[in-house]
């Protein structure tokens, strides 16, 4: 058997922390087992569904790398099967037309609660062979079984056993004819061929359902696997405010897709106490034996000390492509990114901390950070980076280490300590206090752009006193 999994989103939003943790979980095990892996866009809610939320949601699963082998499949491209199914079901007396009106319904749910019953639908149309009522559109629900049992044999949650008689005879089309969500995913995973559906928790409610139509089709339905929810820290549902974002806002903040897999993977799953795992390994590693079954926590400072271990070890290279697109400056001019990448990475939670630090490599700082200015700039500091400049100036070669060897033994001739050149000449050339040792910094700068700063940082002292 070959295995084919799914990840079937909704169009009405964007790729949220959720989504994403299910497509990973649907895409790894196909990895991990040889198989495929479908995208499917379940767009039959017209009303809400947009092709700017499908785009968001194929850009998300490109950045985070999950590809796809079929797809995207939509819905609203096969509404002639659904609706051959449903006939199928109508010609075979496994589904039937319902005529209730609305307030019939409602009544019948306002008796049920006051006798503290469960709301649900008697049947009352399920073996009609009267005329129809006047002036009603009717629906089609699904004939469910009367007696027996759903066994679903949950590759995550172990064994769960449903009555048929607490499930009720669901709607499978509407009045206007449209099928309905239980209907269109049987159908599809019926078609695609899917050997394991694996998802959310929240949908375990509608496997019986779906298992009892696969039956009436002949069909013998997937393995699933229900994955639980994921919490905020203050153990309520995830939401906006706890960081379930479009995924692609984590790329706008600085996070990198290789941080935020790893993040998602651990989200409900473990492999030991190992916390980082490459690709590979996630696939070699991953089963569904592995997911918890209770409930995880969504927490953002694991998140960003995972990215913080992957800025500190990724390859330059790559990690220089991906702050390319961070910055906002001319860098032809300047030093090699890559060696910009290795002198910053272990003070840079995000590529965003990296960018705003890169970017006076490659652009003169346009002012000075009040707080350093006031502290480290006056006529005393003008004078000796006025003389450091003509010193400095005859430092062969350009490199860090004598560059670094250079300022101290200039502050020791001078009578002064590191700090009382070091910083000034810091905040000269990067307009603040932060950066790599000054030595790095000096010839990452470059001799040019290091002589044009000094004489920026004297004049504006002599002119701000």
């Amino acid at each position: 058997m070959t295995v084919r999994t799914r990840f079937a989103p909704s169009p009405t939003g964007y790729l949220h922390i959720g989504g994403a943790r299910t497509a990973l979980f649907s895409w790894l095990y196909a990895r991990k087992h040889g198989g495929q892996f479908i995208l499917r866009i379940e767009d039959t809610d017209r009303e809400r569904s947009t092709d700017e939320s499908v785009q968001v949601i194929l850009d998300g699963m490109a950045w985070l790398g999950l590809d796809y082998d079929e797809g995207p499949y939509f819905q609203t491209q096969r509404m002639d099967r659904y609706k051959a199914v449903i006939q199928q079901l109508l010609d075979s007396g496994q589904a039937y037309y319902c005529y209730c009106s609305k307030e019939e319904l409602d009544a019948l749910r306002a008796e049920q609660m006051a006798r503290k019953e469960k709301p649900r639908y008697d049947g009352r149309y399920r073996d009609f062979t009267g005329t129809p009522p006047a002036g009603v559109q009717p629906v089609v629900r699904f004939k469910n079984p009367l007696d027996g049992v759903v066994e679903i044999d949950d590759l995550v949650k172990g064994r769960v056993v449903i009555d048929n008689r607490e499930l009720d005879d669901l709607i499978i089309a509407r009045a206007d004819g449209t099928p309905t969500y239980n209907l269109t995913v049987v159908v599809d995973d019926l078609d695609m061929g899917i050997t394991h559906v694996i998802r959310g928790d929240d949908h375990l409610n509608n496997t019986p359902r779906q298992i009892n139509i696969l039956r009436a089709l002949g069909a013998e339905p997937p393995r699933y696997a229900h994955i639980p929810m994921i919490l905020g820290e203050d153990g309520k549902r995830l939401s906006k405010r706890h960081g379930a974002v479009n995924v692609m806002q984590y790329k706008a903040e600085g996070y990198l897709p290789e941080a935020l897999v790893n993040y998602l993977v651990r989200l409900g799953w473990s492999h030991g106490d190992q916390e980082i795992f490459s690709r590979e390994e996630m696939i070699e590693l991953f089963s569904l034996e592995g997911v918890n079954r209770a409930a995880s926590t969504f927490n953002p400072s694991k998140l960003l000390w995972l990215n913080e271990q992957y800025i500190k070890t990724m390859d330059a290279a790559v990690l220089a492509d991906r702050l390319r697109e961070k910055l906002d400056v001319d860098i032809a001019k300047g030093p090699p990114l890559a060696r910009v990448v290795d002198a910053l990475r272990d003070r840079s939670k995000t590529l965003n901390d990296m960018a705003r630090a890169a970017t006076w490599f490659y652009q003169d700082p346009e002012q000075y950070d009040d707080k350093a200015a006031r502290r480290q700039f006056n006529a005393e500091t003008a004078e000796t980076l006025r003389r450091l400049a003509i010193a400095i100036d005859s430092v062969e070669p350009w490199e860090a280490g004598g560059l670094q060897r250079f300022v101290a033994e200039f502050a020791a001739a001078n009578g002064l300590k590191m700090g009382q050149v070091g910083m000034p000449l810091r905040v000269a050339l990067t307009g603040g206090t932060q950066s790599p040792d000054i030595g790095l910094t000096l010839e990452l700068v470059g001799r040019e752009a290091t002589q044009r700063r000094l004489k920026k940082a004297v004049a504006w002292i002599e002119k701000n006193g």
